[in-house]
């Protein structure tokens, strides 16, 4: 049975759907009403082979933040909710990601226990892509985090592009998530000495 999930947040700020199939192939159809968060969320797609459904508004003529945090919950949420018991799971995923003259390494465990280290520091000049502040991309992993449950830890070994600073951690997320959350085959129930996650 394939791993899916399809979660709806609705409030006076934002309106956001996602749908997810972990066990998809990278097929994706997303409208943020952002270009960019849309570029980053379809390579996370591609790169993860997670079958990815986004469509999101918000209020982005006062700020891009209430939209890209929203996002970042409702996708933690659809995870968690497709992940169901999590039997069998492979549970922790990483993944080294170049993008040019950038790499960043993305290190996640599907513990149930959120907790975000986001040790990207964008060089000198390179604060916002067109007018969104890259600061609010550190505000959507750790609204994800907490509401998909994930033990998350992202680290920017070195850049200088924004944008491929992004893409390399988008991408690595994506390829980190599809390592973690593959069926083990030998393996019995969950990943956990505890008997739950």
């Amino acid at each position: 049975m394939a791993r899916k999930a399809r979660v709806t947040r609705k409030t006076k700020e934002t309106d956001v759907k996602i749908s997810i199939n972990l066990d998809g192939k990278g097929t994706y159809k997303v409208n943020s009403s952002i270009p960019f968060v849309d570029h980053m969320l379809s390579l996370m797609s591609r790169h993860g082979h997670l079958d990815l459904d986004v469509q999101a508004k918000g209020d982005i003529e006062v700020d891009y933040h209430h939209l890209i945090e929203d996002i970042g919950i409702v996708l933690g949420e659809a995870i968690n909710k497709a992940l169901g018991g999590k039997m069998q799971i492979r549970r922790y995923g990483e993944a080294a990601t170049p993008m040019d003259e950038s790499l960043s390494q993305v290190v996640l465990d599907l513990s149930g226990r959120p907790y975000l280290v986001y040790r990207v520091k964008f060089p000198k000049g390179n604060n916002q892509i067109q007018d969104i502040p890259v600061s609010l991309f550190e505000d959507f992993f750790r609204a994800l985090s907490n509401n998909a449950g994930i033990n998350l830890h992202i680290n920017l070994e070195y850049g200088r592009d924004a944008h491929h600073i992004l893409e390399s951690i988008f991408k690595g997320f994506g390829r980190a998530l599809h390592a973690a959350v593959e069926i083990h085959g030998k393996s019995k129930g969950v990943p956990s000495t505890k008997g739950i996650l």
